[in-house]
């Protein structure tokens, strides 16, 4: 019969619902928060820093390193073992070459840039959202880039060509299945990322990798838009800050309350020594 309809209704070309949040952590220098359906990543960043011990520091330029963890009860199946292991370690090398293309560290010398990130909650495309996180993560802390990067995960089930695939499509068991994590740098088009666990055809992966890019680029303006609205809401707040301290510096001063601004354009409060 065949893989004929998704276990959650999306179209085969539908990436799962998509949040990303700029700032969550107050303590780090930048993080971000990506939510792919049930998969939640978190991403720290911290730095730029001196590296050490200063026998790894590179004269010519700066080092990054990611520290990918996932939850010890955040998936399906078994409890994840806390700790390195010997997949979180291919993870974080996955996750850096990545990321590396699209920063520029000949700026900071001798020094590391430290990535964390947390999976809380998965369900497939875990180093992905970390990716996704990760670079919003970076951008945040003000790392020089030259742009986003942007991934998710596109495969085969059974004979349907599909993006962003859940556990349960995964582990489909009445068809081949082929798991294929991208990652790309939209303004370019360049692929960062692509690994593949399953068998595909050379024209079922070109399809499906443009398929991936298209997602891709949705996913970049998603993260574009998180930074844009948490450097927005900041100047918001600066000018709330700055009108409340102007208010409560007239009040010290004795005078009466700044009038808020329309009220001067419509001329409520102009000539009333006059009267």
């Amino acid at each position: 019969m065949g893989y004929e309809k998704r276990f959650d209704n999306r179209k085969f070309d539908e990436f799962r619902p998509l949040s990303i949040k700029a700032g969550v952590i107050p303590n780090a220098d930048g993080s971000a928060l990506v939510q792919v359906g049930n998969t939640v990543a978190y991403a720290a960043v911290y730095g730029p820093r001196d590296l050490h011990p200063k026998f790894m520091q590179d004269p010519q330029k700066g080092t990054l390193r990611v520290t990918y963890n996932m939850m010890p009860f955040s998936g399906h199946g078994d409890r994840v073992r806390p700790g390195p292991s010997r997949r979180s370690k291919e993870i974080n090398l996955v996750i850096e070459n990545a990321l590396l293309p699209v920063l520029d560290l000949n700026r900071y010398p001798n020094a590391v840039v430290d990535v964390f990130i947390e999976l809380p909650q998965t369900d497939a495309g875990t180093r992905c959202a970390a990716i996704t996180a990760a670079s919003v993560a970076l951008a945040d802390a003000g790392i020089r880039m030259k742009d986003m990067v942007a991934a998710v995960s596109v495969g085969k089930v059974d004979d349907k060509l599909v993006v962003d695939l859940t556990y349960n499509e995964e582990a489909y068991p009445e068809g081949d299945v082929a798991d294929i994590p991208v990652a790309f740098i939209p303004s370019t088009g360049e692929l960062s990322l692509l690994q593949m666990d399953g068998k595909i055809t050379p024209d079922e992966l070109e399809r499906v990798l443009e398929m991936g890019r298209v997602a891709c680029v949705k996913i970049a303006e998603a993260q574009r838009s998180a930074l844009l609205e948490k450097y927005e809401d900041a100047s918001l707040k600066a000018v709330d800050i700055a009108l409340e301290n102007g208010r409560e510096a007239a009040a010290r001063s004795g005078e009466d309350e700044v009038p808020p601004v329309d009220d001067a354009s419509r001329g409520d409060s102009v000539g009333d020594d006059n009267e």
